[in-house]
């Protein structure tokens, strides 16, 4: 593919670079795949392998909860490159919320991603990126990357961009934004990488609240074959950021843009650096990134992860979770502009060397088939992706993913909510031909990284449908009752917390640390607290329940709504459901069950009362939605998320105060469900 693929300005760049022209638990999901392997269960981490005589995944665990220096100190000093060895291993306190790992070390988190590996094998792939244009594949070899990054960072020291900064990434799924991460992280910047979908007013409340001197972004980007008009959203957001001295703009698309004082054409910039820049040595807990997260205050939380303990974890749960091994394709479809595209897009991957995708498209464009023509022509080993999409390619049926050959898939991962089992065992079956290991991961912003899944594990352990299962090396979990005791034994749900600190967890929050305290370490003292509620099984598994907040009180039962949307799912023609509570005369809450039909379905009436039954008998008669609304589609972030915020505010009349929607993919769709509610209510109205 040619360099000029990449789009006019960064094609150019590239192009010269290579020489080249131009609570309770939900009932468990019960089938008959059968018990299967995860090849080499340690992968080829020697120094996890060395942590225990005995390598057995008990052992490890037992280790790492047990002795957590002598478990991670040989495990960083041997994984990562080091300019200053540390001195102390961890020093972390719940109570006040300090978390410190490898004190006293300094290394360069660019220098492990990229410089390492252009010294070994320097024309290996780096990246490939899956630009929107279906078949328009782009591969970046390590070499390409690093000097792209060099020049880069030169540019950013150009234009006053100093140690300790921090740098707004405004940019879609490329290689020239995750460029743009590891070039902050080479000059000892700190990057904010803001989804290129956020609104002005979303992006100026960020900027401003980083402090964000410069703003990298394109003249506009390419999703699903619209054109997003990304530089005019920046021309707007920072007439309100008064710090920002600079916005460097790259082209992914031939047509002008409005090039005011502040703007710089960054591909013409970046040609006339030196593609050679020397790394700075930061401290194991210099601020590595930050990375805002909704909060239930609706203020954005700006996340804090550091470098040596983030980029550990990044690497070794990659490498372990994924069974990832020298020569694969790793293809994670998360946009970096979330802790997914963070850790199993950009910095996992590439410390480890690996080949990994950028997928800037969607799951329908142009056809249902994208994601499964993508794994069969890169020949894509690992597969990780949401949920929401799985449901969403399940209506379009089995047809698409079977044009297409995935005989290269060993690995597929579920990320962003619990998978439910219909979603699951499609993807296992269908997608995977019942041959795949399929991973179903818990984590969050917070976490860095993966905390609990079904690998690493026994040789030959039992996977479970929509389960997470089995806690990660040095992840302690224990539940905890209303009361704040821990819950003891198994067959038992609780408050999901995690009681002893691990390397990739994040540090605080940017500018508020109390606030840090309070959100996960004050609700019980000496654990950190998730917000979700999980089961654990007889045989001492994990199946997370659900935010914690999404519980519901019907006439004294309390009730997670992610246990009725499990039942309601397992309906063929129902792909997607949200539950929420809503006040109730009579019981003090009640269920409202949002559900999209299959157009095959027919009378959407009879699949209601279906659905009423089945709640009935899967859980209980009080646990019945007292209202169940079809439509056409859930209202979700561009992660994937449903913003059950805003359905708990239709059906309470206070749908003129739904707050910040700049996170909806379409924010079209709240009309839509409106206009639903309305006939609905009228329908009834008319019947009394």
């Amino acid at each position: 593919m040619a360099a000029r693929s990449l789009g006019r300005g960064v094609g150019r760049l590239l192009g010269s670079l290579r020489g080249l022209s131009g609570q309770p638990a939900r009932p468990l999901c019960r089938v008959s795949a059968p018990r299967r392997a995860a090849s080499g269960p340690w992968g080829s981490a020697p120094a996890v392998a060395a942590a225990s005589q005995a390598g057995s995944y008990p052992a490890l665990s037992a280790q790492a909860a047990r002795e957590p220096a002598a478990f991670w100190g040989p495990l960083a000093r041997d994984t990562l490159v080091w300019d200053t060895p540390y001195h102390t291993i961890w020093d972390c306190d719940f109570s006040t919320g300090k978390i410190g790992w490898f004190l006293g070390g300094q290394l360069n988190v660019s220098v492990n991603c990229l410089d390492q590996h252009v010294r070994k094998s320097p024309e290996s792939v780096a990246l490939i990126w899956e630009r929107d244009e279906p078949g328009t594949e782009v591969r970046i070899t390590y070499r390409e990357l690093l000097e792209t990054t060099c020049r880069l960072a030169n540019t950013l020291k150009r234009h006053g961009v100093c140690r300790g900064d921090c740098v707004a990434i405004y940019m879609p799924v490329s290689p020239l934004a995750v460029a743009a991460m590891l070039a902050c992280a080479r000059i000892g910047a700190i990057h904010t990488v803001i989804f290129a979908g956020f609104s002005a007013v979303s992006l100026a409340g960020r900027i401003n609240d980083a402090k964000c001197k410069v703003v990298i972004t394109f003249n506009q980007g390419l999703r699903g074959g619209r054109v997003m008009e990304l530089k005019k959203i920046v021309d707007e957001a920072v007439k309100h950021c008064p710090t920002v001295q600079r916005v460097l703009v790259a082209h992914r698309t031939d047509n002008k843009v409005h090039m005011g004082d502040l703007d710089v054409p960054l591909e013409q910039e970046m040609a006339k650096e030196d593609p050679v820049c020397a790394p700075e040595s930061m401290g194991s807990e210099d601020m590595l990134f930050m990375l805002y997260t909704s909060g239930s205050t609706g203020m954005p939380k700006g996340i804090v992860h550091t470098q040596a303990g983030y980029l550990l974890y990044a690497a070794l749960t990659h490498k372990l979770v994924f069974d990832h091994r020298p020569g694969d394709v790793f293809g994670c479809v998360a946009d970096i502009g979330w802790i997914t595209g963070h850790s199993y897009v950009v910095y996992g991957p590439l410390c480890n060397g690996a080949t990994s995708v950028l997928f800037e498209s969607t799951p329908v464009y142009p056809n249902a088939g994208r994601y499964w023509e993508t794994v069969e022509r890169l020949k894509i080993n690992q597969f990780y992706g949401a949920p929401t999409a799985v449901r969403l390619l399940l209506k379009y049926g089995d047809a698409w993913v079977k044009k297409y050959d995935r005989s290269s898939l060993r690995t597929l991962g579920s990320v962003g909510e619990p998978i439910n089992c219909e979603a699951w065992e499609w993807l296992y079956r269908v997608v995977g031909d019942s041959r795949c290991t399929l991973v179903d991961t818990w984590w969050q912003t917070e976490t860095g990284g993966i905390c609990i899944a079904p690998r690493p594990s026994e040789e030959g352990a039992e996977i479970l449908p929509g389960m997470a299962m089995r806690p990660f090396f040095g992840i302690t979990p224990v539940l905890m009752d209303e009361k704040g005791s821990v819950v003891e034994g198994s067959n038992v749900s609780g408050a999901l917390c995690i009681s002893q600190a691990w390397p990739g967890m994040a540090r605080t929050i940017y500018g508020d640390h109390q606030r840090f305290v309070d959100a996960y370490f004050k609700a019980y003292p000496g654990y950190y607290f998730t917000g979700d509620g999980a089961y654990r099984t007889e045989g001492g598994y994990y199946q997370i329940t659900g935010r914690m907040d999404d519980v519901i009180n019907i006439s004294g039962h309390r009730l997670g709504t992610a246990e009725i949307e499990d039942a309601i799912a397992d309906h063929p023609a129902v792909p997607e459901s949200a539950v929420i509570g809503y006040p109730h005369d009579i019981k003090g809450e009640a269920a409202f069950a949002f559900i999209v039909v299959k157009d095959s379905a027919g009378d959407s009436d009879v699949v209601v009362q279906e659905l009423k039954s089945m709640v009935a008998n899967k859980i209980a008669k009080y646990a019945v939605p007292d209202e169940i609304l079809v439509v056409k589609r859930l209202p979700k972030t561009r992660s994937g998320k449903v913003m059950r915020r805003l359905l708990r505010k239709i059906i309470t009349s206070e749908a003129q105060e739904l707050g910040d929607t700049t996170t909806l993919e379409d924010p079209s769709i709240i009309t839509e469900i409106l206009s639903a509610y309305q006939k609905c209510k009228d329908k009834q109205a008319a019947a009394k």
